[in-house]
């Protein structure tokens, strides 16, 4: 069904879905909605993706599964930032120093506390170009829900989630990724997060940005419910971002995670590739890479693969080098 904005004095008139489809196709420009467009119907990559694995630098057909590159989520080392053991500005660095990665996805929290003017946004770009890391995109999170049944805290919520977005226009990113946060019914929160997220996607498209949603807490924890919120903001800078791991619901029980990435894989624009414990086979002890990655191929997705340890067993350094390495083992490359 149609979205339609609430009416909101502070925020855009209310308007149709076809009305706000064409604002957002016009503030992205032609070959941008087109990118955009292609990124959610067909998985294609985002322009400044890398070329697909050359045939002759693939590995053996036994074992490749895709050819995508990996990036590394910033949280892999939130308990080295929390610590003081690493600077949030020398993330690009570290990561290109110490793992060999040219690709990252930063955290909103651990540059929280940064001055509003954006300095640091330009000093953090021009660190991550002169270690010759591409920056992807920002986690936002702790900025309100989306999908407030409040208007007025649902508009503050998106007020607080766009100055990720001018932080990820300085940066060079191609996305933020919020979070479909609501309380009610699925129908009713679906709704809400439509809204919410629809209003957000409209400020985005000035900048040529995505909003991505994350199955991250709450009923995100469904797959199909996330791909649904996609379906109904119906707007092409509006997608997904597919996580192996975060499928425990509020009750505690689990949902499908297969089943759940697979609802998410045509809308994706990133992918998490969530690890905590490996045997000694080296594999994820409670999600098979393998089989998501069959899920990632299968929905023709191109984009970065983004590693991101979650695990207390193995020390955060170790924890990275061990998922990149289950991963190059089924194709993914530096």
């Amino acid at each position: 069904m149609p979205i339609a904005h609430e009416a909101d004095p502070t925020m855009t008139p209310t308007m149709s879905r076809r009305r706000l489809f064409e604002r957002v196709l016009a503030a992205l420009g032609a070959p941008a909605a087109l990118a955009l467009q292609g990124c959610v119907q067909k998985g294609q990559p985002h322009a400044a993706d890398p070329e697909p694995l050359a045939p002759s630098d693939a590995p053996a057909p036994s074992t490749r599964v895709v050819g995508n590159r990996l990036s590394l989520a910033q949280w892999s080392l939130h308990r080295m930032h929390k610590s003081g053991q690493l600077d949030p500005m020398t993330f690009p660095a570290f990561a290109r120093e110490t793992f060999g990665f040219s690709g990252v996805e930063y955290v909103n929290q651990f540059y929280v506390s940064m001055p509003r003017d954006g300095q640091w946004v330009k000093e953090l770009r021009t660190r991550a170009e002169d270690a010759g890391v591409a920056s992807l995109l920002i986690m936002v999170d702790s900025e309100g829900a989306l999908g407030d049944p409040d208007a007025v805290a649902r508009v503050a919520a998106v007020e607080g989630h766009r100055r990720w977005l001018d932080a990820a226009a300085g940066l060079g990113c191609h996305s933020i990724r919020v979070n479909a946060q609501s309380v009610g019914t699925p129908d009713e929160q679906r709704r809400l997060c439509a809204d919410g997220t629809a209003r957000l996607c409209e400020y985005a498209a000035a900048s040529g940005l995505a909003v991505i949603i994350e199955n991250h807490g709450g009923i995100s924890c469904d797959g199909a419910w996330v791909a649904s919120i996609v379906r109904s903001v119906g707007l092409p800078n509006c997608g997904t971002l597919p996580d192996f791991g975060n499928f425990r619901c509020a009750d505690g029980s689990m949902q499908d995670r297969y089943l759940g990435v697979e609802a998410m894989m045509p809308y994706a624009r990133a992918v998490s590739a969530k690890s905590h414990d490996f045997g000694e086979d080296g594999q994820e002890t409670a999600t098979s890479f393998e089989r998501m990655l069959r899920l990632v191929a299968a929905a023709r997705y191109e984009g970065w693969i983004g590693v991101e340890y979650e695990g207390k067993v193995l020390s955060e350094v170790d924890g990275v080098r061990a998922t990149s390495a289950l991963l190059e083992r089924y194709g993914c490359r530096l």
